[in-house]
């Protein structure tokens, strides 16, 4: 997102802990402030909104948000200040799929403590919009891959020993019947939304967005392309979910379920209407690009 905002000519401030580099590097990160700041820490004594209001931005990009205490805090002090406010959501404001592509317009429905919480910022955000005119909107990201993200694997959790068994052709087994759905999306295409956003404000104000690949997809479909990438037949074993959460670490167990839980399928025809948004990557082609750089670093082994 930085690069994409510095070409297009915008002054960039970025806030971080600053622990870590970027996830890319960019000749645009050498036009860019850097300042470090804990918001954790800051929120706690009540002073981050004023550490972000000394910044003296006109927009701001708020990743870091997980509930409305916390969007309220900003939100207060940047009232009458910032002419567009962007703050990340999830996907898991629905809760589990109902009628797919799940839209935005569907009942909110959450479930866990993040889906429900981060409902509840997004639910807070779109009512001070509408109410009271403050200039926010909330973007909601699937599962966010590309080089250098650990990727959700077919069997809906994080273990990348997953791409190994899949590679080799070695048989893997997936829960119930491998038809839960998953929804993935390329890092850059989530930067080109909240671009988008940004350059079409007024359409963006007071409402909420996906952004995904085209088309989610099914763990056993997911499985079975992946095997195709490294010239394998799909070896794969389908179990009831007792007996396959016997099979794998509690921590595996716990990410497939509350990935199947959720079974996420959703539409992007209100960021397409509403923001050209586009994306560039299928959630096929998003996830190669992460497989490839977990060979490329040895994370995996083929």
């Amino acid at each position: 997102m930085v690069p994409r905002l510095v070409e297009l000519g915008h002054e960039v401030t970025a806030v971080s802990r600053g622990r870590r580099e970027p996830y890319q590097p960019h000749a645009a990160w050498k036009q860019v402030r850097r300042e470090t700041q804990d918001r954790e820490a800051l929120e706690a004594d009540g002073s981050f909104a004023d550490k972000i209001l000394a910044l003296s931005p006109e927009i701001v990009i708020d990743m870091i948000c997980f509930t409305r205490d916390s969007a309220r805090h900003l939100v207060e002090a940047l009232k009458g200040v910032v002419q567009h406010y962007l703050c990340c959501g999830t996907i898991w404001v629905h809760g589990h799929s109902e009628i797919v592509p799940t839209t935005e317009a569907r009942p909110r429905k959450p479930f866990g403590e993040y889906g429900i919480q981060k409902a509840a910022m997004e639910s807070y955000l779109l009512e001070e919009a509408r109410l009271h005119g403050f200039p926010a909107t909330v973007l909601h990201p699937g599962h966010i891959v590309g080089r250098g993200w650990p990727p959700l694997n077919p069997a809906g959790n994080f273990n990348a020993h997953v791409f190994e068994i899949l590679a080799r052709g070695e048989k893997l087994a997936l829960p119930n019947l491998g038809l839960e759905t998953v929804h993935h999306v390329h890092a850059d295409d989530v930067a080109q939304g909240f671009v988008k956003a940004i350059q079409n404000c007024k359409a963006a104000v007071g409402e909420s967005f996906h952004l995904v690949s085209p088309a989610a997809v099914t763990l056993r479909g997911y499985a079975e392309h992946v095997s195709a990438w490294f010239a394998r037949k799909p070896n794969l074993r389908l179990l009831p979910w007792e007996q396959w959460k016997e099979s794998v670490s509690e921590e595996d167990a716990w990410f497939t379920w509350d990935h199947i839980a959720h079974s996420p399928n959703c539409s992007i025809g209100k960021a397409r209407r509403l923001l050209g948004y586009e994306p560039r990557y299928s959630s096929l082609q998003a996830v190669y690009e992460s497989v490839q750089w977990l060979i490329e670093h040895k994370v995996i082994s083929i």
